[in-house]
């Protein structure tokens, strides 16, 4: 039997106007709902809607961990900082990292990820190939010192993460399980009512050069993604770019006066051409202070990661450092560069014969300047963000853009930590070796603000079946009458048998009142039980996700549930649960 709740005892302060401060669907209607409060900046309490809310994303996730042999540990949140310093994270990290220092002076910090703390814990424990491969994984609060905390629960100070770490003696093994994980990952994204898209993606601070986000799709989503009819899917910053730059038809070098033009689009402008017949020059030096200048098509924004994969330690010169090497800001070209410079391509650009850039003369720029008549590129490589528009890697079509929420991804880790902090096995020859790591995280609290931001509408939240507060919602429409509200009473118990989570509404209220909490919470059934229905023997529900109507006989009401419930197998989240009453 699951509980009835009340609303005359729950906790769940609900706000007629939007608060001030929330920017998006999700961070106002779980304000608005009563589920969450704001403690301080990116700092949340969750209140008990929401965090029924929460535990049913979690038990989904742990659900799905235990099916593919992962097992959940609890770590500390607080970290040794010689951890850190072991792995060369601690200042690499950056400024997120929230690092603290204890009475007797040692260093700490609130961990925003564990693989420092995991690989320290299994590297005097697991000594056998024969105790491989382990997952181990926890859900627990973890902290990110962001500069700007905003979007609600999407950019947080503080919030609730599912990390899973993996050891193996082989990458044949990693990779078994980082094909579970990724199945069980889009198991997690569907029973949560989600509409996602797998894309590959930049390992960022934790590394690893295989990784695969999960992006719930969203307008509100910070994440720009790009994908194919084919399948194909990438995060902008992460997906080869295949950009379609336009030939200008000029096949002679010939310098053109173009004053006070010092942008792509001023150029474009100017030679009234697109800006995808233009090429865009960026300077930079390498590791060791020497020159590099990178073009790209003019209609496209180089890639500071990739930039700094095709030259290490590549970072881009300021205006001074400019003017230093003689270069001139607005019109930079590969004709006339200082001696020594080192030129960077976008392989895009091989197919273009002449190009449109800059003369390295102030007010001047060259078009019909030819690669391997007027220069020579050093190397190609792959620079750009990839946009909508771009050819799809995979089948040479446009790409189609959208925006993400990222809930979770996975990593192939290597032996990134296990080298750097010593954690080794021995394989069946006795000899020593590190272990080969996988890393798998999925935003457990950020799951549930992606999901109000795909289900919700003008009059509040529409959670999906299995992660609801509470499935039904019963509301009589008089209280302390020895009618209406002893039937609502009876209906609860009943609907509560057969194992839905249900709440009785029996505050003293309008009806009015009701009914747009009921909506703004959003209990995905809405029961109404009236004097002048239950005259006629009917009850009226209400099915928030589509808001259609029906009234239903109260004698049959209850089997009709009972039925619905073996309905919510047939879609992972259980969203058809009610809809066969409505037929």
């Amino acid at each position: 039997m699951s509980e009835v709740m009340r609303m005359s005892k729950l906790y769940a302060p609900t706000l007629k106007e939007d608060p001030a401060d929330a920017e998006i669907a999700s961070h106002k209607l779980m304000l608005r709902a009563g589920m969450i409060r704001k403690t301080a900046s990116g700092v949340y309490t969750f209140l008990p809607l929401g965090y029924k809310v929460l535990s049913k994303v979690e038990n989904i996730v742990r659900e799905e961990m235990d099916k593919i042999g992962a097992q959940e540990i609890m770590m500390p949140a607080l970290q040794p900082a010689e951890l850190w310093h072991e792995s060369g994270r601690w200042d690499d990290y950056g400024p997120e990292l929230m690092r603290l220092v204890d009475r007797h002076d040692h260093g700490f910090c609130l961990g925003p990820t564990h693989e420092e703390l995991i690989t320290s814990l299994i590297r005097n424990e697991l000594r056998s190939y024969k105790e491989l491969p382990c997952t181990l994984y926890q859900i627990q609060v973890k902290f990110r010192d962001e500069i700007r905390p905003r979007l609600g629960l999407f950019r947080s100070r503080e919030f609730i993460m599912k990390d899973a770490y993996s050891f193996h003696a082989t990458q044949e093994s990693l990779q078994e399980t980082y094909d579970d994980m990724s199945r069980a990952y889009g198991t997690i994204c569907d029973r949560c009512g989600l509409d996602y898209r797998p894309v590959e993606a930049d390992g960022g601070q934790i590394g690893g050069k295989v990784t695969t986000e999960f992006m719930a799709l969203a307008p509100a989503g910070e994440a720009e993604l790009v994908h194919c009819t084919c399948g194909y899917a990438a995060n902008t910053e992460a997906g080869e770019c295949l950009a379609r730059p336009t030939e200008y038809e000029a096949t002679e070098l010939k310098k053109i006066h173009t004053p006070g033009v010092r942008t792509i689009e001023e150029l474009a402008e100017f030679l009234g051409i697109p800006e995808s017949s233009t090429v865009k020059a960026l300077s930079g030096k390498d590791a060791e202070g020497k020159l590099v200048v990178m073009f790209v098509p003019g209609d496209h924004e180089l890639n500071e990661i990739k930039a700094e994969r095709a030259v290490p330690g590549f970072e881009l010169l300021t205006d001074e450092e400019m003017e230093s090497f003689g270069l001139h800001k607005g019109s930079m070209g590969p004709v006339g560069l200082p001696e020594g410079a080192r030129i960077v391509a976008a392989r895009s650009l091989k197919g273009i014969s002449h190009w449109v850039v800059g003369a390295n003369e102030d007010d001047y720029h060259y078009v019909g300047a030819e690669e391997g008549r007027d220069f020579t590129v050093d190397e190609w490589a792959d620079l750009c963000v990839v946009k909508p528009g771009d050819c799809c890697p995979d089948c040479g079509l446009p790409l189609s853009g959208s925006r993400g929420i990222e809930v979770s991804q996975v990593f192939q880790l290597g032996t990134r930590y296990s080298e750097t902090m010593g954690a080794t096995f021995h394989d069946e020859d006795g000899v020593e070796h590190p272990f080969i790591m996988g890393c798998y995280g999925v935003g457990v609290s950020r799951t549930v603000a992606a999901i109000v931001e795909q289900h919700n509408d003008e009059n509040g939240i529409q959670w999906p079946f299995n992660v609801a507060p509470a499935h039904v919602c019963i509301i009589p429409l008089t209280v302390g009458d020895d009618e209406v509200q002893p039937a609502a009473e009876k209906l609860a118990s009943e609907i509560a048998d057969f194992g839905f989570d249900v709440v009785i509404d029996d505050r003293k209220e309008r009806a009015g009142v009701k009914f747009a909490d009921a909506d703004l919470i959003g209990w995905p059934l809405q029961v109404v039980i009236g004097k002048r229905g239950l005259a006629e023997g009917n009850v009226e529900v209400k099915l928030r996700r589509t808001g259609q109507k029906k009234d239903v006989s109260l004698s049959t009401i209850a089997e009709l549930l009972r039925f619905a419930k073996r309905n919510a197998r047939k879609h992972p989240s259980g969203l058809g649960t009610f809809a066969g009453i409505f037929e």
